[in-house]
């Protein structure tokens, strides 16, 4: 009977193919929709399929069920705007508007047609054949069905006179109540007269319980009968079960012996093991936390241990550091809920405490004797400083430094001054009482002695300025290069971005597969990142317990050099080793900018001692002292200045232009008043010239010589030597004679005096070249009007102006013309490529000198052509012979060479004379032309070619002329 529940002729479905069931496709599987579950799920049957899956109101408590849905029924049925109440349900219960309404359809709804069931279908219809088959080929139960039917009933009926009691799941005699409803005492009394009613009723209950007990059994019995085979199946599986029990208990006791130990022999000890190191690992970041809490609890003490040593890197480093440390490692901690603002307050007092130590050091290093070898006072100390000036971002601290070059500029000056007044004794401090007018007092040697003086502290200044501002400069580049380095190493880090993963990867690999890593990598194959890496830990909020020791180190905070410690480290130029924090946040284009204004700082020093040099210049100028000063005392004037300016240039790299502009304001002044002076004194020399040669002193023929050999310089003083060398006749120049006046002895002097002086004072060369040029152009057209135009008659009281003073005259300009290209070579030389057009007024000059010694060539012509017509046109052709007016004109051509034969050249004697020939010839022509004399060999003929010849004779006697061709056959009219 027990089987007859599982022999049904309808084919059992497995999973896969269940009636109710069928396979869809996994993009077209949809949740069925559930009814709603009772509020307390159903107990398991040991039927999966018939487990609740709906929601627990004990489990799903705390989430969102279908228990929260809900809703007022009667409040959504009515609608309370309808004013009566519609025969449609629909249109009644939810508007009028119900029906027309299109209901959006759902996005998680699939649209249902006919063809979802063509697979259904399929399916579904050979099992319904099946079915039908087999319901024609059994046979019905009808029968077998009724008899069970009626046997169940029959011990339904019989179980239904056993009382309720008894099958309570909870029925114990033990309970008193239980007990008397079962056994009630009445049945037990044995009170006279009712004993033997008693006795029947005790006996008819003990029946009445044996016929309970009887029909329990007849349906026990009907019950076993009807699963007999079931029954001692599991009665013989029982001893086979209590014998697998056994062997399991005694399999798994064993196996727990076993286990145990192995749990003793093996993992016991290695489980305290790790029990042990997990704890001491707790306990070293308990005491690594407590040693940082009192290191940190340090912090402002060491801070002003720091600051009492103007180690302001350090506690700035000391104050960033524990500030970052209360921010990740120590945050929350009670006791230090103040120490980060107090840290803060701190740090603006120490901003405030670097800005008045950089003041300090800036006016001491300044204010300092300027005899001191040193070049930097305190390197160790500025750099300390200008560091944590950068650091926290006070970038214009050099204005600070500007401010006091100015006030020490001021200070320098009056000091030089006060000291030099005070060693002279002509001045008395009491009575002139400012320090400007008692600088006046002085002489030109004091006041010369003095402005060295001031340019030599100057010059010191500057340097110790260049110095303090080169190592600033350093500074600051050595934080830009710290910036540029961390940018290549992020770059670096970037780019080995692909091969750390790589290295993870194998990394991760190995370890699955239980091999050491170090069997995998050698030291040099392991990626440098690593090392970055591990120096990067400190910064991590989830430090090793060996970072947070290190950070605590007792030296880290008690020494004042600790701090350092915590920057990577650098060598500054003057050797000082110092360190450059992580934390200077500051952009290239910020230190480039400070460094360009460091720099622009040094020039600003060069400017203001310039500056200076130039209101002391001024302020001695104001009396016309500068103008008054001769050639000598200027150009060493001049020469400081220029080196001065040199050195500055030298120092601070840059041209500054106060002091030149001053000093080429002065040397045009003393250019003009220069010019002025060898003006006036060329004029008053040519004014009171008488045109006579003169004697040539020894000095200046050195002075000639000196030039020959290619020094344009004025001679030294007279020696004893120079005063016995006798003055000699002529100037000897290269071996050439020159008769000259003394005023052009004095004017190539004054020349030489204007190339020296282009020499002594470069920037003036271009002025001394435009003066020098007026000077040649003034002697020029000032001689001329002497000699040529007869001025010098009226000037000078000459009676006539002789052939004599014309030839000296000319011989004078010819040595002026050889000087030319000398002294235009000397100002090229000294010229800037762009001012060589200015050597055109050589060029104009010495056009103007041979013009002007043509003129006088020409003028000694005309004066022996006047005289050849005034004689020749009385000539006559008679005896004797030779003639009257021949021997004239021989005699005068004799006194002409006589006048110009030792002061011209002899080539120039000779030109000239053929010139004056010429002219005879031509006015003899005219005039034999006149007389009708021809050259017929008649006896005229012969009377003029005696004059002829006569004129010959003597001309070729005179010393020079003796080859001189004169071709007098020129005279006569040839013939046609």
């Amino acid at each position: 009977m027990a089987s007859s529940h599982s022999s049904s002729p309808v084919p059992q479905s497995n999973s896969s193919d269940a009636f109710f069931k069928k396979e869809m496709d996994a993009t077209k599987r949809f949740r069925p929709v559930q009814s709603l579950p009772d509020v307390c799920p159903k107990e398991p049957t040991g039927d999966p399929n018939n487990l609740c899956d709906s929601p627990s109101l004990v489990v799903d408590q705390h989430r969102w069920t279908i228990y929260h849905s809900k809703v007022n029924l009667p409040a959504a049925l009515n609608d309370p705007r309808l004013a009566k109440r519609e025969s449609d349900f629909f249109t009644k219960t939810w508007g009028v508007d119900f029906v027309d309404t299109e209901v959006t359809p759902s996005f998680y709804l699939p649209q249902i047609t006919k063809e979802h069931f063509a697979l259904y279908q399929q399916e579904i219809t050979p099992r319904e054949k099946v079915h039908e088959r087999c319901k024609n080929i059994c046979t019905p139960k009808d029968t077998f069905d009724r008899t069970l039917l009626h046997t169940y009933d029959k011990s339904r009926t019989d179980l239904e006179q056993v009382p309720k009691i008894f099958m309570k799941p909870d029925f114990a005699l033990e309970d008193s109540l239980t007990f008397n409803a079962v056994l009630p005492w009445s049945h037990f009394s044995t009170a006279g007269g009712k004993g033997n009613r008693d006795a029947a009723s005790s006996k008819l209950l003990q029946e009445k319980l044996s016929h309970y007990l009887d029909i329990v059994e007849v349906n026990i019995a009907h019950q076993i009968s009807l699963r007999s085979e079931a029954f001692f199946h599991a009665m013989t599986s029982q001893h086979e079960l209590q014998d697998y029990l056994r062997k399991t208990s005694q399999a798994v006791k064993l196996l727990r012996e076993k286990i145990s130990k192995i749990d003793k022999v093996m993992c016991e000890g290695s489980l305290r093991v790790l029990r042990l190191s997990l704890t001491r690992n707790n306990c070293i970041k308990a005491y690594n936390k407590l040693k940082l809490m009192a290191t940190v609890h340090q912090t402002q003490p060491t801070v002003q241990l720091l600051l009492s040593t103007s180690e302001f890197v350090g506690a700035l480093d000391l104050i960033a550091t524990t500030q970052e440390v209360l921010q990740q490692e120590l945050q929350g901690i009670h006791s230090f809920r103040h120490l980060g603002s107090q840290l803060c307050e701190l740090e603006k007092l120490i901003d405030k405490m670097m800005i008045a130590e950089f003041s300090t050091y800036a006016r001491n290093d300044l204010n300092r004797p300027l005899e001191d070898d040193c070049q930097i006072l305190e390197e160790e100390r500025l750099v300390s400083l200008v560091f944590g000036l950068l650091k926290q971002r006070k970038l214009n601290f050099y204005e600070i430094y500007g401010d006091e070059m100015i006030i020490t500029a001021k200070n320098i000056i009056k000091q030089c001054v006060v000291n030099t007044v005070s060693q002279i004794e002509e001045i008395d401090t009491e009575v002139v009482v400012k320090l400007a007018d008692q600088m006046r007092m002085m002489n030109f040697p004091q006041w010369f002695d003095l402005l060295k003086n001031i340019f030599s502290k100057f010059t010191i200044f500057l340097k110790r300025i260049k110095a303090t501002l080169n190592t600033i400069r350093s500074v600051v580049f050595l934080v830009l290069d710290k910036n540029q380095k961390t940018r290549d190493l992020e770059d670096t880090l970037q780019k080995n971005s692909a091969k750390d993963s790589t290295v993870d990867t194998e990394v991760a690999y190995l370890t699955h597969e239980g091999m050491f890593i170090s069997d995998a990598f050698s030291e040099g194959d392991l990626p440098p990142v690593a090392a970055d890496t591990t120096s990067q830990r400190n910064t991590s909020p989830n430090s090793e317990p060996c970072s947070s020791d290190s950070v605590s180190e007792p030296e880290c905070t008690t020494d004042s050099s600790s701090s350092k410690e915590q920057t990577s480290s650098s060598v500054t130029p003057g050797g000082v080793e110092m360190m450059i924090g992580d934390d200077m946040k500051l952009t290239d284009l910020e230190l480039v900018r400070l460094a360009n204004n460091i720099q622009e700082l040094l020039y600003n020093a060069s400017d203001i001692c310039h500056d200076r040099s130039v209101k002391f210049l001024m302020a001695r100028a104001k009396d016309g002292f500068l103008e008054k000063l001769n050639s000598n005392e200027f150009v060493a004037l001049s020469r400081l200045m220029e080196g001065f300016i040199l050195d500055t240039e030298q120092i601070c790299g840059r041209k500054s232009m106060s002091l030149r502009g001053a000093l080429q304001s002065q040397a045009n002044r003393f250019v003009n008043r220069f010019h002025e002076e060898r003006k006036t004194k060329l004029s008053l020399l040519l004014d009171n010239e008488r045109w006579k040669q003169a004697e040539v002193p020894a000095e200046f023929q050195d002075l000639v010589d000196s030039v020959s050999d290619g020094r344009i310089s004025l001679p030294e003083k007279k020696t004893a030597a120079t005063e016995e060398r006798k003055p000699t006749e002529f100037l000897i120049v290269e071996g050439q004679k020159y008769a000259t006046v003394g005023t052009v002895l004095l004017l190539i002097r004054i020349i030489l005096e204007y190339c020296q002086c282009v020499d002594n004072i470069p920037s003036i060369a271009t002025d001394m070249l435009t003066r020098l040029s007026d000077l040649l152009k003034y002697f020029n057209s000032r001689s001329c009007q002497l000699v040529l135009g007869a001025g010098a008659l009226q000037v000078v009281g000459l009676k006539t102006i002789t052939t004599k003073n014309l030839a000296l005259s000319s011989r004078c300009l010819q040595l002026i013309v050889h000087y030319i290209p000398i002294i235009r070579a000397h100002f090229e030389a000294r010229l800037q490529p762009k001012q060589f057009s200015m050597l055109r007024h050589f060029d104009h000059i010495t056009k103007d000198y041979h013009d002007h010694i043509a003129e006088i060539s020409a003028k000694l012509v005309a004066i022996m052509d006047s005289l050849f017509d005034k004689l020749l046109s009385k000539y006559e052709v008679k005896a004797p012979v030779p003639s009257a007016c021949f021997r004239n004109i021989c005699k005068q051509m004799a006194k002409m060479h006589e006048a110009i034969y030792d002061l011209l050249p002899e080539e120039q004697t000779q030109m000239l004379f053929l010139r004056i020939n010429a002219s005879y010839k031509l006015h003899l022509k005219r005039q034999l032309a006149h007389l009708n004399v021809v050259n017929d060999g008649g006896p005229l003929n012969g009377l003029v070619t005696s004059d002829v010849a006569f004129y010959t004779g003597n001309l070729q006697a005179l010393k020079g002329l003796n080859n001189l061709d004169l071709n007098m056959a020129e005279i006569w009219e040839q013939k046609r």
